[in-house]
């Protein structure tokens, strides 16, 4: 894609096997300078090596999303390590059991499943573009890419926190796009559908999954690299007149 050679990119929530892993190698391929972040920098260290392995330009960070000064550490090691920053792909979610599978309906969500899942997608996302705007507006250019999902349009009964924290991400890019817009900074969202991270093929099994094909008007279901390739397009000169936008990544499962 056009646009993307030499540019600098961070991945926040690039692990092994996950969306953000499959989309920091997708950059890196595309020629970008990636930072691939991550809680587990083990993980992200992975994702590095093997981006290096095959001749691209990487480094892993550890950070905490939820920790404001920590995401700040890792904008400003970017732009130190890369001298500039282009593009800032949130992805990281917390979709452990511990979490994901307490957070039911409105009338029982524990308290510490809300705000734990408020504070690492949504108000997390915030101190990632609280402190990469400024740097990309002064520079005239660069784009920021937030993960919602199609949770978001099927009104599910449980995942109260995480519904509520994902349209939260709808008025924050669209903030974003207004205050970056005029600056050459955009912001858009993708809405991923059910794709087959590491994650959810070790937490599912054949007949599930059968049965979530069956809703899609597709022949197959996602993959991370699925929303690599879109992240990458956004993130390219190709999709510079795209702004505040949210796209589905999702087989056509849901229309809108």
């Amino acid at each position: 894609m056009r646009g993307l050679k030499d540019k600098v990119a961070i991945v926040a929530g690039a692990a092994v096997g996950n969306i953000g892993g499959a989309t920091a190698i997708r950059l890196a391929e595309e020629g970008m300078k990636v930072v691939a972040a991550d809680l587990n920098e083990s993980s992200a260290q992975a994702v590095a090596e093997r981006i290096t392995a095959a001749g691209g330009s990487a480094v892993a960070r550890g950070f905490d999303i939820t920790d404001e000064r920590s995401y700040k550490d890792l904008i400003t090691f970017t732009v130190e390590r890369f001298d500039g920053l282009h593009g800032l792909y949130n992805v990281a979610a917390d979709l452990s059991p511990r979490t994901l599978g307490r957070d039911v309906d409105v009338t029982s969500v524990p308290l510490d499943v809300w705000q734990h899942t408020i504070d690492v997608t949504l108000t997390g996302y915030m101190y990632g573009i609280r402190h990469a705007l400024p740097i990309m507006m002064e520079q005239g250019t660069g784009s920021i890419v937030n993960t919602e999902s199609s949770a978001v349009w099927m009104g599910e009964n449980v995942r109260v926190a995480y519904q509520a924290a994902k349209s939260g991400l709808v008025g924050l890019t669209r903030h974003t796009a207004t205050v970056g817009g005029k600056h050459g900074v955009r912001a858009n969202l993708i809405s991923p559908g059910v794709i087959l991270t590491g994650a959810a093929l070790a937490s599912t099994d054949e007949t599930f999954r059968e049965e979530i094909l069956a809703t899609v008007r597709a022949p197959r279901l996602g993959v991370p690299e699925d929303l690599a390739g879109t992240v990458a397009f956004l993130f390219s000169d190709d999709g510079a007149y795209i702004n505040g936008q949210s796209f589905l990544v999702d087989g056509g499962a849901n229309f809108t």
